[in-house]
C-alpha cells in the first residue's frame, strides 16, 4: 500500500504539472491578442515556477537506486580523537536534524551511547520520509572537522573525524535472509539516560550477527520487544548495505579501479579555522557559510553529488 501510495503520487505530481502546462501555454495565447503587461507578468512568474518543480522532478527520476524512496537509518560514530569526535558526532548529528527539520521528515533517535565528558560516541537516527535515503546515502563517509578546540585549556586548533553510515530501512518485503542460528541476542539494562523502566529493567538489545560480526544496540525504545524490532530493522539494512558494498567493490575490480572503503576515505571537511569554509572532496563543491551547512544546509553538497554520479546506484541490488 506504501509503493501504491508513492506511485499516485508520483503520477499525480507529473498530471498536475501537464496541467500547468497548459493553462500556461493557454496565457501565452491571451497574451499574444491582449498584449496586456499584467498577463505577461503573471506569466513569466508562472514559467519560472514550472521550470523549477521540472527541474526537482527531473532529479529524483535520476535517483533509480532500489531502495531510495525508502526511510533511513543514519549512523554517527566518533572517529580518534576522544572528546574532540565525540562533540563532533553530537555536532553532525545537530545538523542531520535540522537538516531533516527544514524538508519537514519525520526523525527519531533509536540508539545513542554518549561520551565520556561531552558528545556522542555513537548514534543511530530513523529519517522517515519518501527519497530519505536516496538523499542521505550521499553522505557515506568519513567527515572531517578543523576548529579551535573548546576543550583544549590551550585554545589550539584540532581535527576531528566522525564516520557517517546510511542504509535504507528495508521492510519485511525485502528479501534479506536473517537466519535465527546467526543472530546471538545479549539483554542488558539501559545505561542512558531515562525513566526509571529503562534503567531498573533489562530492556537493552544488542544482536551480533555471527557469520559478518556485525553489531547493532538499540536501548532507547521502552521496551525489550521494541527494542529487538528496531535492531533488527538496523541489521536487516546493514547487511543490505554490506552486500552492495561487495557489489560495488565488484564493479571496480572488474574495471581496474581501486575503491579504498577505509576509515581514513573523508568525503567532506569542515573548516572553522583559520577560515570557514565546508568542501566536498568528491565534487570539489565547496561554500564559505560553515556555520549555515551546520545548520543544516546540505541540500546543495547532496545535489551536486547526486547529479554527478546520476544512474551509478540504478544497479543496487539485495
Amino acid at each position: 500500500m506504501r509503493r501504491l501510495s508513492a506511485l499516485q503520487d508520483e503520477v499525480n505530481s507529473w498530471r498536475g504539472l501537464s496541467s500547468r502546462v497548459t493553462d500556461a501555454l493557454d496565457l501565452v495565447e491571451l497574451a499574444s491578442l491582449e498584449q496586456d503587461e499584467t498577463i505577461l507578468g503573471d506569466l513569466g512568474v508562472e514559467v519560472k515556477a514550472i521550470e523549477s518543480a521540472l527541474e526537482k522532478m527531473e532529479f529524483q527520476v535520476r535517483m533509480s537506486g532500489k531502495h531510495d524512496r525508502s526511510d533511513a537509518l543514519l549512523s554517527i560514530h566518533a572517529g580518534a580523537g576522544g572528546t574532540e569526535s565525540q562533540d563532533w558526532t553530537e555536532m553532525l548529528l545537530r545538523m542531520y536534524l535540522r537538516w531533516a527539520e527544514g524538508r519537514k521528515y519525520g526523525t527519531e533517535i533509536v540508539d545513542s551511547m554518549p561520551g565520556d565528558e561531552a558528545g556522542l560516541k555513537s548514534v543511530t537516527m530513523l529519517v522517515e520520509a519518501s527519497w530519505a535515503y536516496g538523499y542521505l546515502k550521499t553522505e557515506r563517509g568519513v567527515h572531517r572537522l578543523v576548529r579551535l578546540s573548546p576543550f583544549d585549556s590551550a585554545h589550539r586548533r584540532h581535527t576531528s573525524f566522525a564516520l557517517v553510515e546510511v542504509v535504507p530501512d528495508i521492510d519485511d518485503s525485502i528479501e534479506i535472509v536473517v537466519r535465527p542460528d546467526d543472530v546471538r541476542v545479549d539483554v542488558y539494562k539501559s545505561s542512558g539516560a531515562g525513566g526509571q523502566h529503562v534503567q531498573k529493567n533489562s530492556t537493552a538489545i544488542r544482536l551480533t550477527h555471527e557469520p559478518t560480526g556485525i553489531v547493532v544496540t538499540c536501548q532507547n525504545e521502552r521496551s525489550q520487544a521494541q527494542n529487538r524490532e528496531m535492531a533488527m530493522r538496523i541489521l536487516r539494512g546493514r547487511l543490505y548495505d554490506l552486500e552492495r558494498q561487495k557489489q560495488e567493490e565488484e564493479q571496480a575490480r572488474l574495471k581496474g579501479e581501486h575503491i579504498d572503503a577505509g576509515w581514513g576515505n573523508q568525503i567532506r571537511s569542515y573548516v572553522l579555522h583559520p577560515y570557514k569554509m565546508v568542501k566536498d572532496h568528491r565534487t570539489s563543491h565547496e561554500v564559505g557559510n560553515a556555520d549555515a551547512v551546520l545548520d543544516g544546509r546540505l541540500d546543495d553538497f547532496i545535489e551536486v553529488y547526486l547529479r554527478q554520479t546520476a544512474g551509478q546506484s540504478a544497479g543496487e541490488t539485495t
